[in-house]
């Protein structure tokens, strides 16, 4: 007999505002990010994120606790969302996690797409969805953004209102511990001794995985 499939729960404010920011980033896999907009309704899975946290952390944009108009959604209540442009091209997709002051934030690098193909499709500049492009409308953090309509604009509203541009819901659909791999983070080689913390996580054996270095089991 077919297992019931759980009804989608919303993400509670103290999911986000736990303290330990690398336990949020492994909790996120599995999770589905979900975008509305103008009827165009996007969601996929979780399944690759990095975690970052000031003060100590020379990768995050809040090392050392430096406030700018742009960081400054980081010292907020865990529970929103942190959008930056990179390069001036890609529009990074992050979860603002901890309580108030502590700017601690997870960076979402990849999804396994469930729904709105078509609309991601159309947005990424995509013909078809055929496996093969189906792993390209959402791998990588760029990408996924792209795919689900999420820019700079968005940064700092609330993942905690549904149908409200976007948020994060559990349906059941979780990494268990053993299926997590974990490794460097990507592109923070300026960050020293920092860069090479493993403070990036990844579902081992999916397809939706931006790249896959050397594994370390958690």
């Amino acid at each position: 007999m077919a297992q019931p499939v759980p009804t989608p729960t919303l993400l509670l404010p103290e999911f986000y505002r736990r303290t330990d920011v690398l336990q949020v980033a492994r909790d996120l896999l599995g999770m589905v990010l979900v975008s509305e907009w103008d009827g165009r309704r996007t969601a996929g899975r979780i399944t690759e994120t990095e975690a970052y946290r000031a003060p100590d952390d020379r990768a995050c944009h809040a090392y050392a606790n430096r406030r700018t108009p742009r960081t400054e959604v980081m010292f907020q209540d865990g529970g929103r969302a942190y959008i930056y442009l990179c390069y001036g091209i890609h529009h990074l997709f992050n979860v603002v996690t901890a309580p108030a002051g502590q700017a601690h934030a997870v960076l979402i690098r990849a999804l396994e797409p469930l729904e709105g193909l078509e609309y991601m499709a159309e947005r990424r500049n995509i013909l078809g969805t055929s496996p093969k492009e189906k792993i390209r409308l959402t791998t990588g953090p760029g990408a996924l953004s792209q795919a689900l309509g999420l820019h700079r604009a968005c940064s700092g509203q609330s993942l905690l209102l549904p149908g409200k541009g976007f948020w994060i819901e559990d349906r059941g659909l979780q990494v268990p511990g053993q299926d997590i791999a974990s490794g460097p983070r990507i592109g923070v080689d300026y960050a020293g001794e920092c860069a090479a913390w493993p403070w990036r996580f990844w579902e081992r054996d999916s397809l939706y995985v931006s790249k896959t270095p050397r594994l370390k089991s958690l």
